[in-house]
């Protein structure tokens, strides 16, 4: 349990990176701009003294506590910080004893939690009647889904907002911000590129501590030159990161090398590197939705109706990228990469869109024929429209002899299936409605 007062609080120069350049003020404080942004309700309820007990959701290194600080400093009140590793039923007691002592004399209590989903339900509870009280303002701090980790009296009682992970943008700026200030590194001569920043960012993958921690090893490894000045290079990221792959430009060539090489394995039947393609982007700092994206496109593209599985288990994969985040999706992304490398391949469906975009754009806009045209109305019905139709239905053969395609494109075929997995029996099974349709009543229908 910690204890303290935020104005009289002082931060070593020993400190770390981190820890000095933690925000005071809303204005310095890094992403989460929905909440806190100009005009957004959390910064409204600090900035008009609102505040009541809320949960803060998010990945770590976000800002969770950095935040909880920044409402008890701006709205005046005693600022305590309680583990819920470390802390017991006895410590609460003694904390909400102290609080209730405070709120007496007119002093509020920030009682910032962190873990709180750690807390089993009778510590959980041990909050209740001082959350109702308002003997306390309860921030409770969680990497875990709220619903499920915290029992209903108390998540009852508090505002659960959302954070999310920091924009590779906020992370870059923070870290330039740290170059240049007087608490951070402002009073060291560095030299390291804006790419090498960038990289940095990227490697944090949303967490800030991890960022500033990052660019503090770098620096303090970075080599002396005769001048002072601190010369950072890629060796020396690289040794700090022991992720050479990170080196990466997510938007440059390698980016484009190594999807296309992710891609190619996987359309080649080659599941040992397919998975080694995508661990590389992983590990580079790709996006794992960037990743499951492109798996979605394939599933498509490559395999199709030869398995139609593939697409599910493909969003699936998606999904389940976005429930979890890093780490724990690289085996889902795995999942799905070694299905798709495994399935019969087809890039029938591919060759059909791609060959009717093309005769969409460049020919005539086509009119519907008349007879699967809809006649609502009476005018329509005398114009001709729905004439001819053939409800599939009622035939036996549950298909109608009836032309679909404009007159202009009416024996094109865009659809070719191959004879790999699925789509061998789907191949049969058209190539013998084509035929009957065509007239040949000796075809025996499926």
């Amino acid at each position: 349990m910690d204890q303290m007062n935020l104005f009289a609080e002082e931060r070593p120069v020993s400190a770390p990176l981190a820890s000095r350049l933690r925000p005071e003020t809303l204005d310095e404080y890094v992403g989460q701009k929905h909440l806190v942004g100009p005009g957004k309700l959390l910064r409204r309820l600090i900035e008009n003294d609102q505040i009541s007990s809320m949960i803060f959701w998010g990945p770590p290194g976000v800002g969770k506590t950095t935040l909880a600080r920044i409402i008890a400093k701006q709205t005046r009140a005693e600022f305590v910080e309680f583990s819920a590793v470390t802390s017991g039923i006895k410590e609460v007691k003694e904390v909400m004893s102290q609080a209730e002592k405070n709120r007496l004399l007119g002093v509020r209590t920030v009682l910032f939690t962190d873990e709180i989903h750690r807390f089993n339900r009778a510590q959980q509870d041990a909050f209740l009647p001082y959350v109702e009280k308002g003997s306390i303002i309860l921030i409770g701090a969680t990497t875990e889904n709220p619903s499920f980790e915290i029992n209903s009296a108390l998540l009852s009682r508090c505002k659960v907002f959302i954070l999310q992970a920091l924009e590779e943008d906020d992370l870059f700026e923070m870290l330039k911000m740290a170059l240049k200030s007087p608490k951070g590194l402002g009073d060291m001569l560095i030299d390291i590129s804006e790419d090498q920043l960038r990289v940095i960012a990227r490697f944090a993958n949303g967490d800030a501590r991890t960022a500033l921690n990052t660019l503090e090893m770098v620096v303090l490894n970075g080599k002396i030159g005769p001048d002072g000045v601190i010369h950072v290079d890629s060796e020396i990221l690289s040794q700090c990161m022991d992720r050479r792959s990170l080196l990466y430009d997510k938007s440059g060539e390698e980016h484009y090398n190594l999807i296309s090489a992710l891609h190619k394995s996987m359309r080649n039947s080659d599941p040992d590197a397919a998975v080694y393609w995508m661990r590389r982007m992983l590990d580079g700092g790709e996006d794992p939705l960037y990743i499951a994206r492109r798996i979605v496109r394939f599933a498509s593209e490559d395999v199709g109706m030869a398995d139609s599985n593939a697409l599910p288990l493909a969003i699936a994969a998606y999904q389940a990228c976005h429930f979890l985040g890093v780490p724990e999706c690289d085996v889902h992304l795995a999942h799905a990469v070694v299905y798709m490398a495994m399935a019969p391949k087809s890039n029938a469906l591919d060759v059909a869109a791609i060959e009717t975009k093309m005769d969409v754009k460049n020919a005539p806009a086509e009119p519907v024929p008349l007879q699967i045209r809809n006649a609502p109305t009476k005018l329509m019905d005398e114009a001709g429209y729905g004439k001819g139709y053939i409800y599939a239905h009622d035939t036996e053969e549950k298909i109608a002899r009836m032309q679909c395609l404009p007159d202009s494109l009416k024996d094109k075929q865009y659809y070719r299936p191959g004879n790999k997995g699925a789509e061998k029996e789907i191949s049969e099974r058209l190539d013998k409605i084509r035929r009957w349709k065509a007239g040949d009543d000796t075809v025996e229908l499926p």
